[in-house]
This record gives C-alpha cells, sequence and structure tokens, in this order.
C-alpha cells in the first residue's frame, strides 16, 4: 500500500439540505467550497489551516438550488497539480477496475465515487486533464467544459487561464444530469455531429488505445476523416509553460509556509514552476491566439475532434506515469471543451476516446457522445 489507507472521501455529509427523495447525489472535489466544511485542496498544508467555508461555491450553489444532496467532499491529487490521483497525505482513492492501478488525477476521488456507485454525479475540475484523466483511468465519463462557462469562484486556483470546473458520472445520461445541475437550464443537442476528426497524437500511442478509439468510431457509424494538427505538439509545450508557471504564482504562498509538509511530487513541480522565467510564461500565454486560429480552421471542416483520452491505459501504482499532458493540455489551452468516455478494448481495462468541439459545443458533444457509448456497449 502506497502512503495511508485509500480513501475516497475526505469528508462524508448527510447533507439533504431539502432536498427532495431520490435526490442526485453529489460528490464534491475538496478543491470547491462548501458551507461549514473546511476545503483541503488534497494538501496537509492547506487542511491546517483551512477554516469552513463561508458559502458554497457558486457551481454548489447551483447543484444545490437544483435538487442534488451534498454526500461528501471527495479526494484528490495534492493541490489538482498532478495526473495519478496519488496523495500522500489522505490516501489514494482505488481504481475500481483494478486496484492496483491508478485511479487518474487530480480528480481522482471524483471519479471513483462515481464509478463506485457512491455518488450519482460529481464536481471535478479540469486544468490540464483532471476530469478527463481520471475518467479514463477509471472507465467513466467527464466532460471538461469550454473555459468560463462555470464559474470557478469558490474553487481553490491551479492556473486560472487554464482551470475549469465541469462534471463527471457514470455515463454520458449522468453527465448531462451534471450540467443541468451546474447549468440551470442545460439541455443537450438534438443532432450529432455529421463529420468527426480523429486527430493523430505527436507522441506514441499504445496500439491497444489507438485500435480501441478506431473501432468504436467505425462501430458508431459516424462520418470520420483523419486529422494531423501540425500545432499539437507546440500547444502542448505552450500549455504545460503555462500550467507550471501558473500553478507556482498561486500557490507559492503554500510552499512558502511549509515547503517539506508538501508531498514530493507537488514540491517539484512547484520548483519548476518557480523557474519559469516571467517573459517565457508570457511567451506561452501569447502562443494561445495562434493555437485557437488553427483549430477555428480545422473546425470549418469538421464538427468535432476524437482522439485517445490517454495515450495509454492506466498505469500501475507503482510505476512511473506516463506524461498524458500531451493528450489533454492543449485543449485546455484553447479553451475547448471535451467529453472522455471508456472505449472498450476486449479486456478489462478500456480504453478511452475523448471528444472535442468548438467553444460552447457541450450540448452536441453529450448528443455524440451518446452516441459512442451505444457503440461500446455493442462491443462490450
Amino acid at each position: 500500500m502506497l502512503g495511508p489507507p485509500m480513501v475516497t472521501f475526505i469528508l462524508r455529509l448527510d447533507d439533504h439540505g431539502g432536498a427532495a427523495a431520490g435526490a442526485p447525489r453529489l460528490a464534491v472535489k475538496d478543491l470547491v467550497d462548501v458551507a461549514g466544511t473546511p476545503t483541503t485542496a488534497g494538501s496537509a498544508v492547506v487542511a491546517a489551516t483551512a477554516e469552513p467555508a463561508a458559502t458554497d461555491a457558486p457551481c454548489v450553489a447551483a447543484a444545490r438550488a437544483a435538487g442534488a444532496r451534498i454526500v461528501g467532499k471527495v479526494n484528490l491529487h495534492e493541490l489538482a497539480f498532478g495526473g495519478t490521483g496519488i496523495n500522500p497525505h489522505f490516501g489514494t482513492p482505488v481504481n475500481p477496475l483494478d486496484p492496483t492501478r491508478i485511479p487518474g488525477g487530480s480528480s481522482s476521488g471524483s471519479a471513483v465515487a462515481v464509478a463506485t456507485g457512491e455518488a450519482d454525479v460529481a464536481i471535478g475540475t479540469d486544468t490540464a486533464g483532471s476530469v478527463r484523466t481520471p475518467s479514463a483511468c477509471c472507465g467513466t465519463v467527464g466532460l471538461k467544459t469550454t473555459w468560463g462557462r462555470i464559474t470557478t469562484t469558490g474553487v481553490w486556483p491551479l492556473a486560472p487561464s487554464l482551470d475549469t470546473v465541469g462534471p463527471m458520472a457514470r455515463d454520458v445520461a449522468g453527465v448531462t444530469l451534471g450540467m443541468q445541475l451546474l447549468e440551470p437550464g442545460f439541455t443537450a443537442q438534438a443532432s450529432i455531429a455529421t463529420t468527426v476528426g480523429r486527430v493523430r497524437l505527436p507522441i506514441h500511442v499504445d496500439p491497444v488505445v489507438d485500435r480501441a478509439v478506431d473501432d468504436l468510431l467505425a462501430e458508431s457509424g459516424l462520418d470520420v476523416v483523419d486529422l494531423v494538427l501540425p500545432g499539437w505538439a507546440a500547444a502542448a509545450r505552450a500549455g504545460g509553460t503555462v500550467l507550471f508557471g501558473e500553478a507556482w504564482l498561486t500557490d507559492h504562498a503554500v510552499y512558502e509556509a511549509d515547503a517539506a509538509g508538501l508531498g514530493d511530487e507537488t514540491r517539484d513541480r512547484l520548483e519548476q514552476g518557480r523557474a519559469i522565467a516571467a517573459a517565457d510564461l508570457a511567451a506561452a500565454r501569447a502562443h494561445t491566439r495562434t493555437w485557437r486560429q488553427e483549430l477555428a480552421a480545422v473546425f470549418a471542416g469538421v464538427e468535432l475532434l476524437a482522439l485517445p483520452t490517454l495515450p495509454v491505459l492506466a498505469t500501475r501504482l507503482d510505476e512511473p506515469p506516463a506524461d498524458s499532458r500531451t493528450a489533454s493540455v492543449p485543449v485546455n489551452l484553447a479553451g475547448l471543451p471535451a467529453l472522455a468516455l471508456p472505449a472498450p478494448t476486449g479486456g478489462r481495462l478500456p480504453a478511452s476516446v475523448q471528444l472535442v468541439g468548438p467553444r460552447g459545443s457541450e450540448p452536441l458533444l453529450l448528443t455524440t457522445g451518446a452516441v459512442l457509448e451505444a457503440a461500446a456497449l455493442t462491443r462490450s
């Protein structure tokens, strides 16, 4: 076992709050304020001085007003700054597909809570894949929303120009419900995408993963065309610079208060962010415009993009993790929405396909995702 006992919930709540019988059970990543409870950001350093939040974060308040029952605050990768979900302070949520493998991060507890049926919907955050990566590892569904669509007020920041809030659930219907909780009046689109661009990543992808994505797209009956995006690798580098540079600006006070109290990985990552020059961070941020222009031209020819959520299946707890950011952070740099959902491999562990759309295309992503989900059921 790694570190303290495995744990999904940092704090369990019996918060009916006037919710009706059968109300959706909502788990909240402990990066997000819930009135009357401290927000730990998955860090012992933060937890040591955290006071109970005076109010709900607006995203929680919206869900509560829509009738959700909050069942608890769930675990995460420390400070939301990592993709494995391994937490040296509060324990690591158990991957329900294989307990020897990572649950994925940073929204590890959110994915595990919905995968195990302890919540119907979970609130996660995604700065560089933190909703999509644990969804891929745990065989669940997660939606990274358009930057700015769901306010991050009351959410512990990591890299504010990349941070987003999004719903996670066992299936597409659950994620659609999650959007209705977070955004009153949300509805999925009636039509599906007619043309999907299959993006080939500029890194090595496990052939099992690539084949699972291709087979699921073929089974879905969607019109699929192959694409290579020349700017993807540069966007991944720029997004990584923004992630690390802004993380230092956001969390340097935590580091300076008690660097020794942080987990080794978190401390090392913050030190990498500290070393990024202001000019390099500014240049990386400026690259956003070039990248958005390239994607706008692509979306003139296809409605959605499809690619692996992760280049590999969930890695083992005791092995070096794969660098998942190349498949995810370019989406954050562009501020676009993306849906991650399982793609069967024929084995016990699924791969995951990521659908990416233009700004504000969450309704189209969900209706098209439902088509892929139905195709996956025929392959399982």
